[in-house]
């Protein structure tokens, strides 16, 4: 497989995976400041023009959580696998996170996508709101059913998913906006629990993110 890749963009997120998986794999790193999402070449992997793009056996795929089930299912790791009682949930959870989280984090990083250039800080007001809503939901969540696909005890693709988008949520955002992974106590268990594994380190060590990269990525 090979992955195409830019170090603290999305693919991370796949390489968290791939890595934890110990799947063999290389990496094609997009020089996305040079054009390469726009080029001829790269649209025929990724024809939205975005990463992560991971070509494989099966052909080329792209939007992280289609490559993140598509890689439960392919190894029967890091989530429930179609039979599973608890395939539901984690379904539910990991497109909540696809289409919530990620997306309510994009508008906080460019609210003139959405809004436009007159009404980036009001857009980045209401991002800031929807990120502390859903951040909460997740935490209720584990407070409530502890579950195994979303566990300081077992790595999932889920974990690994929230983790970066974390990441990006105390690091990025300008002030005054931002989160404390301390007022998500639960969740910051579970990432805590997930960048720790050696899986993780080696892709924070090659990728630059620091030794905790998901609960204290300034370090």
């Amino acid at each position: 497989m090979t992955l195409h890749h830019a170090p603290d963009f999305a693919s991370t997120i796949v390489r968290f995976a791939l890595e934890e998986l110990e799947l063999p794999h290389t990496l094609a790193i997009v020089d996305i400041e040079g054009g390469a999402l726009a080029s001829p070449e790269y649209r025929r992997v990724n024809p939205v023009g975005l990463i992560p793009a991971l070509e494989t056996d099966d052909g080329p795929m792209f939007e992280t959580a289609a490559i993140l089930l598509w890689l439960v299912d392919r190894t029967g790791r890091l989530g429930p696998g179609p039979t599973d009682p608890d395939r539901g949930a984690f379904l539910s959870w990991l497109f909540f996170t696809s289409n919530a989280l990620h997306q309510a984090a994009l508008a906080m990083f460019y609210p003139h996508r959405p809004a436009g250039e007159a009404n980036s800080a009001a857009a980045q007001a209401a991002a800031q709101e929807q990120i502390i809503a859903r951040l909460g939901l997740i935490e209720a969540m584990l407070a409530a059913q502890a579950p195994r696909w979303l566990s300081p005890d077992h790595p999932g693709v889920l974990g690994y998913y929230i983790g970066v988008l974390v990441r990006w949520l105390i690091l990025l955002p300008p002030a005054p906006y931002g989160i404390r992974i301390d007022d998500f106590p639960h969740l910051k268990a579970v990432l805590a629990a997930h960048e720790s594994r050696p899986a993780a380190l080696r892709v924070a060590a090659s990728d630059g993110l620091g030794p905790t990269p998901f609960t204290n990525p300034g370090s």
